[in-house]
């Protein structure tokens, strides 16, 4: 009984072992290249794999295509602020007085020292009397000590007077020089307010502002008009200090107007050494080159240039950075391919951002950025341009 018991436990593990190894013979036995499983998948390198995940084709049109070229690169910093006169000038009044004269207004020229206004002289005039009857009075007084010094002075010569008595005479004589100089200073303090009576202008330029009317009574130091001299101009642009520090004398901008699609040149004549409080912006000043155009208080715009690189480019939205490695997308025949490259230089050709491509020869076709990626090995067709 146990001897057949022990038969039968030698049967089943014999059973037990020839179906795992005929199960493991069926794990390892390649499929059919054309059999499919029974789950339905689709098994690699076969027919209907291929047809699923092979890419598509993408239709281009030219637009969506670029060429590497040789372009000379013009790095160009934006600036823009207002445009101020080098040369301005506020005419005031030297004295108080009633305006007499006073025809300009804006827009007016005026030259240099040509008459602007006039302030009623008439009490200034009997002032200046005054002091010049003031003086001569004094000068008489002076002829008078002068005199009696030179009589005393003999006398003492002859014995007849004392030296003290001389000595006062002499000091009669200082004291009416020193009045009569007195009042010849204020005869000319007076002829000096009578020629402020007449105001003149300083700078030739045009009359920017008029700030007060004929027949007006203005105080001392009263504003009048202001002239500006339109034939120098220059650009107060505020940077940031990063900006700033690329900036150098000499360097030229172009200035479109606003308002106009005209432009005008300019040149970097000044940096303030000074940042503005809140902002710490630097202000840079540009000297404009002479335009019917420019005026006084007008906002411009435009492009400072840094300088300037002649190499293979690219348009910047053309460089992809979308993995570790910079790249961009060129077609190879009909297909896609995502070629690694190094860019350098970025700057700007006829308004147009580019950046300069080290590692694609001239000539080469990439998409641009509106594309967006495709995966390497995509087929592309172009339509020719106008269909």
């Amino acid at each position: 009984m146990k001897t057949k018991l022990i038969w039968m436990v030698l049967a089943v593990a014999l059973a037990v072992a020839l179906g795992a190894f005929q199960w493991q013979r069926t794990r390892q036995k390649p499929a059919s290249p054309n059999e499919a499983p029974a789950n339905g998948t689709t098994l690699p390198g076969s027919v209907s794999d291929g047809m699923a995940k092979a890419p598509p084709l993408v239709a281009l049109s030219s637009t969506d295509i670029v060429t590497v070229e040789t372009a000379t690169l013009e790095q160009v910093l934006p600036i823009s602020g207002p445009v101020k006169a080098i040369h301005s000038a506020f005419v005031k009044a030297r004295v108080a007085g009633e305006l007499q004269d006073f025809l300009v207004r804006e827009g007016d020229y005026v030259k240099a020292g040509q008459v602007i206004a006039r302030v009623d002289n008439t009490e200034y005039q009997a002032r200046l009397r005054q002091a010049q009857q003031q003086a001569q009075s004094a000068k008489a007084q002076v002829d008078i000590a002068q005199r009696t010094y030179d009589n005393n002075r003999s006398l003492v010569d002859q014995g007849f007077i004392s030296k003290t008595a001389l000595e006062i005479s002499a000091s009669n004589l200082v004291a009416s020089q020193a009045s009569y100089q007195a009042a010849q200073s204020g005869a000319e303090v007076l002829q000096k307010a009578l020629d402020d009576a007449v105001m003149r202008a300083p700078i030739t330029g045009q009359v920017s502002q008029r700030l007060a009317q004929n027949g007006e009574r203005v105080a001392v130091d009263a504003r009048l008009v202001e002239i500006v001299d339109l034939g120098q101009m220059e650009l107060e642009a505020s940077l940031s200090a990063e900006d700033a520090s690329r900036v150098r004398l000499g360097q030229s901008a172009q200035i479109a107007m606003e308002g106009s699609d005209q432009s005008v040149t300019a040149k970097v004549v000044r940096v303030n050494p000074n940042t503005s409080a809140g902002s710490r912006a630097v202000v840079v000043y540009l000297a404009l080159a002479t335009h019917p155009l420019l005026r006084q208080g007008l906002f411009v715009q435009g492009g400072l240039s840094l300088g300037s690189r002649t190499s293979t480019a690219l348009p910047i939205t053309a460089v992809r950075t979308d993995k570790p490695v910079t790249y961009v997308q060129i077609i190879v025949g009909d297909k896609v391919e995502h070629q690694p490259v190094v860019t350098g230089f970025i700057g700007d050709v006829k308004g147009q951002a580019m950046v300069e491509i080290i590692g694609l020869p001239p000539g080469t076709r990439a998409l641009t950025g509106n594309v967006g990626t495709l995966l390497a090995g995509t087929p592309v067709s172009v339509k020719p341009a106008g269909n």
